[in-house]
């Protein structure tokens, strides 16, 4: 039986391995992505450039199911980020 997804793993994959930018809410955020496991687990980071404001998850791809675990934030913050941001590179949108 395959795991069940979670909403935000599209949002994920669209992210490039490595830096890249964004723009969520008027504001330019650096993201880091960096996948682990051939592919079944996700780091990302995205840090407001010239703010204060931060986004930190770790995405789990596991045989049961897929785990989405924000660190030290709500898991609404993150999943509205995921779902908000718009990627400034052209190649990785939708």
């Amino acid at each position: 039986m395959e795991p069940i997804l979670h909403p935000v793993l599209k949002s994920i994959e669209i992210i490039p391995e490595g830096y890249s930018k964004g723009i969520y809410l008027n504001r330019t955020y650096g993201i880091t992505k960096t996948t682990y496991n051939s592919g079944k687990s996700f780091k990302i980071y995205g840090n407001e450039l010239g703010g204060t404001n931060f986004i930190s998850l770790n995405y789990y791809i596991t045989n049961e199911k897929h785990l989405l675990k924000p660190c030290e934030m709500p898991n609404e913050k993150v999943v509205e980020f995921l779902k908000g941001v718009v990627l400034e590179s052209c190649h990785n949108k939708t």
